[in-house]
């Protein structure tokens, strides 16, 4: 792993923004950078050579597969996490709780007034 994405990693896995996260999962025929299942997310840590050659339209293609197996991706530039961790894992964790249930299987269904439902 690069710098940055051993920073990334470091902080991602000491559950910094309260979710799991797995390091180089396979997706199909791809690896992803880092990946939350229960929030289907993946973030990419995106170096200067993403933007260079056909990096680009192969990044468009995996993220056009991984869209349609319902995971969203976002891309972080290198330069970003160097700059400025904190805004990065800030923007990593409103997603994730933007994408994740309300609630999970342990946690069972919300009373029923909540829900507004008569007893």
């Amino acid at each position: 792993m690069s710098l940055p994405e051993r920073l990334l990693w470091a902080q991602l896995r000491r559950q910094q923004t309260g979710f799991h996260w797995r390091k180089q999962h396979p997706a199909g025929s791809y690896d992803l950078d880092f990946y939350c299942d229960r929030a289907k997310l993946c973030v990419e840590v995106d170096g200067e050579t993403h933007d260079r050659g056909d990096h680009p339209v192969r990044d468009a293609r995996r993220d056009a597969w991984l869209a349609a197996c319902g995971v969203m991706t976002l891309r972080v530039p290198a330069a970003e996490i160097l700059r400025g961790l904190d805004d990065v894992l800030a923007w990593i964790n409103f997603h994730a709780r933007e994408r994740a249930p309300l609630h999970r299987p342990s946690d069972g269904p919300p009373p029923p007034a909540e829900l507004g439902e008569e007893l």
